[in-house]
This record gives structure tokens, C-alpha cells and sequence, in this order.
């Protein structure tokens, strides 16, 4: 399975979506004109379906809303996996983008045509909502069971790897193999954390790799999905330490549910086929809440960059007359799946604050911190830049703080677990900062990250904009610090 296949079906799904809704659009105008021939007809001087259906207005209408809708699909979260689709999830969420298509086509143009029968209103509304699923499904269904067919033919595989060895791993490397007709998985081989050894009685006699080459092997095989299968009683931190190590390889990490009951809040179920699979590499947050969030992201940043970007340059003349040296302080810092990414902040410190090459943390009556940059701390005004990031895609608005990797290594020696906040984008702001602040210290920062695991295992749009309200106060009320 090739990104060329994914883009393929993806731009499949996107077509038919377009062709059948600018199809719904013509039926329902065709519809709307007989059945409200009276008021669309005499009085506004139509007097053959033809003629309505070629009027600027409708015209307009016809090409616009197509185009509208298929961005109310992309936000649904329908383009966001192809290859496993639920029949019925794929029902409820064409059923509920047609439903939201159909209101934006009212309240843009058919709410004129709304009349004091309200029956008729409704009339109007469920006939639009219909004519819509009755022409999206049919071509969407016929796409995901052509899908379906290819992989039960093992036309479309995806490469995997199993990480862990001995019985267990075995086990369900042949269960994997009894459902390929269904989830398509080909098992390449199985990864040793410890010592490499092949597996005991492994009847396909598949080759077992250390996971020092992980990178490699990945690369070698086009590697698609990681699964973990940890021995009987496993401790949960060698599974948080295996995660860390793959987390970077940005490819989709799954785990079997019985190893993962002390955070299974925090995961978002793969498959009910055979053994339940909990998809570690990604929040537990909707696919349509994902696109909603990263769409709320870039509206915002961007209205933000603009309305504040006079505030930008009295801020870097003041720092730039003031105390001299650069404007804009720049860091690596570890983002999504743990890659590393530049974060910009002004300046709040003193050049070359860390003379020594050793990574500090800033305390609370640290003397490298300038005069003005108390100031921009305690009302956070330093982090306006890196609505630059959220745009980048660096970075949401909301989510947890991202750190260096330095303290990122110190911080999952005594709590391995750190290592789920980077299944989502880092943010501007988080449920941390908002409830405990900066940290001056390993033992402070360990003690904000419990509200961000709380953020992570209660994620969702209602919770992002409480700590917007709630980092709102705290700024207005200068208790940034």
C-alpha cells in the first residue's frame, strides 16, 4: 500500500462527493420548483423548470455549495481513513454531514423561500437532507466495498511489525494471518527490545530484528503499523520505554487491549476484529474534532497574526532599542510523535543565557530574565509568536507545553508515561500552565504534566475552549507567573 493508493482513493472519495452533490443540487432545484411553483414560478417569473434552473441566482448556487459541502465532508473526518471504514460509521457520517450541508444551503440561500406553513419548511428541509444521501452514499459505498474486495484479495496489504517476542507474539501473529481477509495485515517480522532471538515454533518462520534497527527495517519494508504484544504481566513502564523508541518513526503504533487496562482512556480503539487493538500514536479525540481543531488553529492564528502584528513591532523596538541582541528567541523543541521543531518566543532573557551549554530552566527570581521580560512572562506575552507555529502546524492553540528533549529524556526517567502528551500537537496554552504555571525544576515539571495527562484523558473541543476562557483570566489577571 503505497501513499499513491491512499492519495488515489482519498481524491476517489473527494470526486464523488463533489459530482454527486452538485447532482443533488440539480434534483433538489427541480424538486424546489414544482413544489413551490406558485411562489417560484408566477411570482418571480419562471415559467418552466429550465429557466429556473439557468437564472443567475441558482447557477451561482450550483457551483458554490458543491464546493462548500466538500469542505463540510473534510471536516466530518471522512477523508481521514480510508482503508477501514465502518459501514455503519460511514452511514452516521454521511448522514450528518448531509444534515449539515442542508442547513448551510437554508440558512445561505433557501431561508427566502421559507414561507409561514411550517410544515412545508420542514418539507423542504428533509427533502434536500434525502436527495443528498441518497445520491453521496450509493458512490461512497461502492468505493469502501471495492476497497474492501482488494484487500480481502491481498491486492492492498499493510506491512507490520510485531513488537515483542515468545508465545504471546506468535499467538497473534497467527491471528493476524486468519483475519487478512478482513484487516489486510502482512506480518513482516517480529522486534526484540531485548535480545534478538527468533521466535519459538513460528510456523511462517518470519525473521526477528533488534529494535536498535528500527529505523532501517521501517524504510527496508515500507512499514505501514506497529503493534505491540509485551508478555504476560509486562510492567507498564517497558511499554511506555517501547513507545518512546517508535513514537518517532511517525508511524502508526497499535497495542493489544489486555497490556494497556491502566491507560486505555488515553487510546483510541484500532479494531474489534479478533483482539481488540488500541491505537496508542493518536489522541482519543474524533476525526472530525481533529479536523475541527486544526481548522479552528489556522482561522484563529491567522486573524491573531494580523490583528496583532502592530503589537509585534512596538514590542521588538522596545526589546531592540532597550537591551540590543535579537528580537525573537529561538529553540528546539519536541513536538507531535516527538519530533523536533523550532518554537519562537520574544525575548525575555539575556543573550546567551546559558553560557555554560547546559539546558536551565528559568526560575522564579532568575536574574537572567530582562526587566520587560518579567513583565511579557507574567502576562504571556512572550508566547504571542508562536501563533507563527500553530500556523506552521508546529503547534495548536491548546495542548500540552512542549519541552527539549533534554528535559523530555530527564522527565520520562521517573515518569515513562510523558511520552503520551506528544500524541497530539504541543500548545500555546494547556491545562497546565493554566493550573500550575512555569516550572523552575525535573520535580515541578513532572507535577504539571499530571494536568496534562488529566487534558489528554479528557480531550475534546468543550475542553480546549474552557482553558481558552481560563488562560484568558489568568493573563487579564496577571497571574502568568
Amino acid at each position: 500500500m503505497a501513499k499513491e493508493g491512499t492519495r488515489k482513493y482519498r481524491l476517489a472519495y473527494a470526486l464523488g462527493d463533489l459530482v454527486m452533490s452538485s447532482i443533488a443540487m440539480v434534483l433538489y432545484n427541480i424538486f424546489r420548483y414544482y413544489a413551490q411553483i406558485d411562489t417560484i414560478g408566477s411570482m418571480q417569473g419562471f415559467h418552466s423548470v429550465g429557466l429556473f434552473l439557468t437564472s443567475a441566482t441558482v447557477m451561482i448556487g450550483q457551483i458554490c455549495f458543491p464546493v462548500a459541502m466538500l469542505g463540510i465532508y473534510w471536516i466530518s473526518g471522512y477523508y481521514n481513513e480510508i482503508y477501514r471504514k465502518s459501514v455503519l460509521q460511514e452511514i452516521v457520517t454521511t448522514l450528518m454531514s448531509a444534515f449539515m450541508s442542508t442547513m448551510l444551503v437554508f440558512f445561505v440561500a433557501l431561508i427566502n423561500d421559507s414561507t409561514s406553513d411550517h410544515y412545508r419548511n420542514y418539507e423542504m428541509l428533509l427533502a434536500l437532507w434525502f436527495i443528498l444521501f441518497v445520491c453521496i452514499y450509493p458512490v461512497r459505498l461502492a468505493i469502501t466495498l471495492s476497497i474492501k474486495r482488494r484487500i480481502a484479495r491481498s491486492e492492498i496489504e499493510f506491512p507490520a511489525l510485531i513488537i515483542g517476542t515468545g508465545s504471546n507474539a506468535r499467538k497473534f501473529a497467527d491471528e493476524l494471518n486468519r483475519l487478512k481477509s478482513k484487516l489486510g495485515y502482512k506480518i513482516i517480522g517480529y522486534v526484540s527490545a531485548h535480545e534478538c532471538k527468533e521466535v519459538a515454533g513460528d510456523p511462517a518462520h518470519l525473521p526477528t530484528f533488534n529494535i536498535k534497527d528500527i529505523n532501517s527495517v521501517c524504510k527496508q519494508h515500507d512499514i505501514k503499523e506497529l503493534i505491540i504484544v509485551p508478555p504476560p504481566h509486562q510492567d507498564i513502564n517497558n511499554i511506555f520505554q517501547t513507545f518512546n523508541i517508535l513514537l518517532p518513526l511517525n508511524i502508526p503504533i497499535k497495542v493489544i487491549s489486555n497490556a494497556v487496562d491502566l491507560f486505555l482512556s488515553r487510546g483510541k480503539l484500532a479494531t474489534m476484529y479478533g483482539t481488540p487493538l488500541i491505537d496508542l500514536s493518536c489522541s482519543n479525540m474524533s476525526e472530525c474534532e481533529t479536523n475541527m481543531k486544526r481548522t479552528a488553529d489556522i482561522v484563529f492564528s491567522f486573524i491573531a497574526l494580523l490583528i496583532l502584528l502592530p503589537v509585534f513591532i512596538i514590542i521588538a523596538l522596545t526589546i531592540k532599542i532597550k537591551y540590543g541582541g535579537p528580537v525573537i528567541f529561538k529553540q528546539k523543541r519536541m513536538g507531535l510523535h516527538g519530533k523536533l521543531f523550532t518554537i519562537y518566543k520574544f525575548r525575555t532573557m539575556v543573550v546567551d543565557a546559558e553560557k555554560n551549554g547546559k539546558p536551565q530552566l528559568t526560575t522564579h527570581d532568575d536574574s537572567r530574565v530582562l526587566p520587560l521580560g518579567h513583565f511579557m512572562r507574567k502576562y504571556r506575552i512572550d508566547e504571542l509568536p508562536q501563533f507563527w507555529n500553530v500556523l506552521r502546524g508546529d503547534m495548536s492553540i491548546v495542548g500540552p507545553r512542549p519541552e527539549r528533549k533534554y528535559f523530555v529524556d530527564r522527565i520520562m526517567e521517573y515518569a515513562p508515561h510523558y511520552t503520551m502528551l506528544l500524541q497530539v500537537r504541543p500548545g500555546i496554552t494547556s491545562f497546565g500552565m493554566v493550573k500550575y504555571g512555569y516550572a523552575s525544576s525535573i520535580e515541578e515539571m513532572i507535577k504539571r504534566m499530571r494536568y496534562d495527562i488529566i487534558y489528554m484523558e479528557n480531550i475534546s473541543l468543550i475542553t480546549d475552549f474552557k482553558i481558552i476562557m481560563y488562560t484568558i483570566w489568568t493573563v487579564v489577571t496577571g497571574k502568568g507567573l
